[in-house]
């Protein structure tokens, strides 16, 4: 985490490119979801008792090549698992 996050404490970052951390707790928090396919593009932090994330995401439900945008949440706490909040369609 940058210092500009770090100071943020309750504030959400901008949207920024994935960290490796980032993609690990997104890849944590959708593990055994199943129909639409999420591949997230940017994320969005908001330090808080642990960390909410905002992952801006292309979707899709294959087989078909329709693709949208969506907004999937994600709750990660101090000690425990990731887990999704909401996922919004954009």
């Amino acid at each position: 985490m940058t210092t500009a996050q770090k100071s943020l404490v309750g504030g959400w970052t901008a949207y920024h490119a994935l960290t490796s951390e980032d993609q690990k707790v997104f890849d944590e928090a959708m593990r055994g979801f199943v129909g639409v396919k999420y591949s997230p593009k940017l994320v969005s932090t908001q330090l808080v008792n642990g960390t909410n994330y905002r992952f801006k995401c292309d979707a899709s439900m294959p087989p078909s090549d329709v693709i949208w945008e969506a907004i999937v949440e994600v709750y990660c706490p101090i000690e425990g698992v990731p887990h999704v909040v909401s996922i919004t369609r954009i």
